[in-house]
């Protein structure tokens, strides 16, 4: 594929292992893949948008071809200063394809030239989401496999700061 650039939008609150295995077989698949780290408004985050950006950027470092954005636009406008026409999205069950599906509909009837890209996980991320391991921790669970070390140590800084631990 020659100059196409993705975009792979999420909250990634907090950015996980199934994540980054996304990112890395994007990365393959296209010239440039964007990481959008979306504002969530609806959502109360955990980690604030800057942090998750600089989380994402930490984990996602190696990985060449790869850039982190934070944006708190639509997603449409925000494919536009990126440049791109498609959006890389996760499935990791059934449960995923109708929200995705519909999503991916929305989107090409906000915009003709966007093709929504569906990549499912490795089978050992199979059933991580970034909502689980907040939960999970947060009930003082190991979220060790699920979370790169690095995050892991950002959650229970939070977690510790939360409880007045720190």
């Amino acid at each position: 594929m020659n100059g196409t650039i993705a975009v792979y939008p999420g909250t990634f609150d907090p950015i996980t292992r199934g994540h980054e295995d996304l990112v890395r077989r994007a990365a393959e698949m296209f010239d440039r893949v964007i990481v959008g780290v979306a504002e969530s408004r609806s959502k109360r985050p955990f980690f604030e948008t800057d942090e998750r950006v600089d989380m994402a950027r930490e984990i996602l470092a190696p990985y060449a071809n790869v850039e982190v954005r934070g944006f708190s636009c639509l997603l449409m406008d925000f494919l536009e200063t990126c440049d791109a026409r498609i959006i890389v999205r996760g499935l990791r069950a059934v449960s995923d394809f109708e929200y995705e599906f519909q999503m991916a509909g929305m989107n090409r009837s906000l915009r003709a030239d966007v093709e929504t890209v569906f990549l499912t996980p490795a089978d050992q991320y199979m059933f991580i989401s970034a909502t689980m391991v907040r939960e999970i921790a947060s009930l003082g669970g190991d979220v060790s496999k699920f979370v790169q070390p690095s995050v892991l140590a950002r959650i229970s800084a939070k977690l510790a700061a939360m409880s007045g631990g720190n």
